[in-house]
Formats: structure tokens, sequence, C-alpha cells
């Protein structure tokens, strides 16, 4: 399943659209990031411009001019070279750029220093990633000064410089129906491994061993990268929040908190379980196990258009403190305690953040310093956790305990739906599975 190339274009019309007359937008790819001497990570395309695009290459860069007769849509990249080629592997090209991906024109990256201050000239706003590409940056002044050297032959220099970041990400919030299938196709991947994880998982296992099982069903199905660096804490490891060494043996008695989610086709999925090492949780592990289920399914629950995007997490604010003082954790009034932020000591980020390209997807979270609303077609991770670290001013018998249930959620026209909820995540429904 592929995006098409007539769902790129109307991003584009759209993003034009919002931009008005006389302007010009900028976008430039992602640079290469060199591993060790000469070898390079396995390129990964800006999250921007692949949502505009749909091109996978470096060195390129986007132009839109609305309402230009001759192309709106330019695409410099780098051009077709055979023994290049042959090294690296395939490039698009200038006429693939235009077949393949839409372009109404385009031209060598090598070009852009002749090329780009005649299209800058005249135009009142440019819009590009201000601060993003610190290379871009000094090209852009070269070429805003080369413009301005220019003024006694008749030239005009653009005026106003806006950041294309706030159109496109408010884009980019709203997910569409296409977004969805592919989030769900990363979301369905994502399950299967945390079932193949959850059967596999023995005591005396290597927390990578136990990684290896996600990387394995994540690869098999398509999903070549993981959408960010798996977590797999067993014991003590589970109170650290973005652990990722993964390299200490599985204890029999301790629970196991994995946050593993695989990118299919750039957009990214994210799930947390925790389950115990030997398919059994002991009493306090469901104790607390229990606390933590309780807040998300009551903050997944109260997911719909219009409600704001902290309720979530003040709903899972209340249960959790509840908790605490039923299992006398906590002690004192719930009101006065959440007021203090008494619950932070074991539950200290927030309940979720937007998911899609990126892990933490991009959009704001308030709009004129209020929680914005929910609206049809954004997806949030719901995630509350509770960490009892060694250091934790706890009873022995919380301490070295990690818990964190999260999964992805869309919000629908009139509620939401769960695209991860073929994942067993009860007590019961996690036991029945790691021993049948």
């Amino acid at each position: 399943m592929k995006l098409k190339k007539q769902e790129f274009k109307k991003r584009r019309q759209e993003l034009m659209a919002m931009m008005g007359s006389n302007s010009i937008a900028f976008l430039p790819t992602a640079p290469v990031a060199n591993r060790n001497r000469d070898v390079d990570h396995i390129y990964r395309q800006d999250s921007d411009f692949y949502y505009i695009t749909g091109f996978s290459e470096p060195e390129a860069l986007v132009v839109l001019i609305p309402g230009r007769e001759q192309a709106e849509y330019i695409l410099f990249c780098r051009e077709k070279d055979d023994n290049k080629e042959l090294w690296h592997g395939r490039r698009t090209g200038l006429e693939g750029a235009c077949e393949e991906f839409g372009a109404d024109d385009s031209f060598p990256i090598t070009d852009i220093d002749e090329i780009i201050p005649g299209l800058m000239e005249n135009r009142d706003q440019v819009y590009y990633p201000m601060g993003c590409n610190a290379e871009f940056d000094i090209k852009l002044l070269e070429w805003l000064n080369q413009l301005r050297g220019n003024v006694r032959k008749g030239g005009r220099p653009p005026t106003e410089f806006i950041s294309l970041d706030h159109v496109l990400h408010e884009m980019r919030l709203i997910k569409k129906s296409w977004e969805i299938k592919l989030m769900q196709m990363a979301a369905d991947i994502s399950v299967e491994a945390h079932i193949r994880a959850m059967k596999a998982v023995r005591p005396k296992m290597k927390e990578f061993q136990l990684e290896a099982e996600y990387l394995h069903e994540f690869i098999t199905q398509g999903a070549r990268s993981t959408a960010y660096p798996s977590i797999v804490g067993g014991g003590k490891n589970a109170c650290v929040l973005h652990y990722i060494d993964n390299n200490e043996s599985l204890k029999s008695g301790d629970l196991v908190l994995v946050d593993a989610g695989a990118e299919y086709q750039n957009y990214a999925a994210d799930i947390t379980r925790t389950f115990p090492v030997n398919g059994r949780f002991t009493t306090n592990q469901k104790l607390l196990y229990q606390i933590v289920l309780d807040a998300q399914n009551a903050a997944i629950e109260a997911i719909k258009p219009g409600i704001h995007w902290d309720d979530p997490h003040n709903i899972a604010v209340d249960i959790i403190t509840e908790g605490l003082i039923n299992l006398k954790i906590l002690k004192g009034s719930k009101k006065k305690l959440i007021k203090d932020g008494a619950y932070k000591a074991f539950f200290m980020h927030k309940t979720g953040h937007w998911l899609g390209l990126d892990v933490h997807d991009v959009g704001d979270y308030k709009v004129e310093d209020e929680w914005r609303q929910l609206e049809m077609g954004m997806v949030l991770t719901v995630e509350p956790g509770l960490y009892f670290s060694h250091h934790s001013k706890v009873a022995n018998k919380w301490k070295n305990i990690g818990i964190r249930i999260e999964d992805d959620v869309l919000v629908t026209a009139d509620g939401h739906h769960v695209l991860t909820q073929a994942l067993p995540k009860t007590i019961e429904e996690i036991e029945y599975l790691m021993n049948s």
C-alpha cells in the first residue's frame, strides 16, 4: 500500500492555497548523517519534505510558487549517473522527478545558485523551515544578499520571511484517510511483534534478545525501520523512561517494559506493554498494573472531538493519584495531592503526544495559550505509567517496578478508534497469551 502521486499533489495545492499569491516556498531534504568514517546511516527523508513530495532521496530541494504559469512545483534533485548508481543504487533523476513524483519542472541540485535567485526576485514572501537546516539558512542569506545587490538594476528582493513549519505542521496534524491506512498498517505490524515477544520471553534471556523478536517481526512484515529506538527494560531498567541499553538479563519475578513501534512507509506506530518475564504477575505487580490500566482506559474513553488535549491526562492523574492513596503510597487529600503534584514522583510525564510521520509528531498542543481541542483526524498516544526506582521513597515491595501501557488512538467524528486495540493488555489476557 503506497500513497498515490495524486495525494501528494493535493497536499501541495492545499499548502500553496494557504501561502497566497506572489510568494515562494523552499523545503530542503534532510542531510545525510555520517555513522563512522566513510559509512553513513541509512537515509531517512525529512518528514515535511516527504509529506508534500513522497520523494525519499537526499540532496534535493522543493520550490513551490503558487500561480506561476511555467511551473508551480519545481524539484531540484540529483541527476542520473550510471557509475554512482552502480555503487549506491538507482537515482530518480530529472525526468523521473516529473514523471514519478509530479514535478512541473526539475533541475540539477547543483544548479540552485544559478536558478533560485531569479525565482525569488520580486516575490513578497518567502516560506521556509527557519533554523532547521543551518547549511540551507546560509544559502538562503547568500541568495537574498545577491538580490539586494541588484536593486539598482530594478530587481526587488523579498521583504517578508515566514516559517513554513507553522503552516505545514497544522496540515500534518489532521490525518487523511490514506495516512490513517498506513498508520493502521504500522500499528498492526507492531501489534504482531508485541504478541510474538510476549510468547518468546523467558527468564535469563537478554533484553537485546527480546528486542530481536520485535525487529524480526517488523522487517518480516515490510517495516524496515523502527519508529524510534526500542526500549526493552527488565526490572529496575523499566524505571528509566528512555532506557535503550537493552543489555541486561531478564529475571524471573520481574516485569519487563517494552516500548517498541514499527515505521511503515515513513508512518510511525508507538506501543508500550509491560508483562511478567515468567508469565505470571505477582500480587503487588497486579495492584500497580491495574491502576495504570484503569487510568489508561478512562483516558482513552474520554477522547472525542471537542475535548481539550489535556483532559485525558487530567483523568489519568486523578485515577493514578487515587490508586496510590488506596495503596498508602500517597497520603492526604486527593485534591491537594494533585494540586501539589505529588504523583509526579511516580508518574512524571504527560499521558500522550501526537503521532504520525514522526513518533513525536508535529502540531501545537496549545492555541493562544489554551490547550487545543481535539478534532477528527488527529492521532495521539495514551500512555500513563508508574515508576518506582530504587531511589523512590516507598516500601521495598514496590521498588524496581516500572509500568507503562500505551496505545495509538485516532479521533473520529463521534469518538475515537484505537489503532492498536488488537494487542492484549489486561492482566488476564496477558497471562493467557504468555502461557497458552
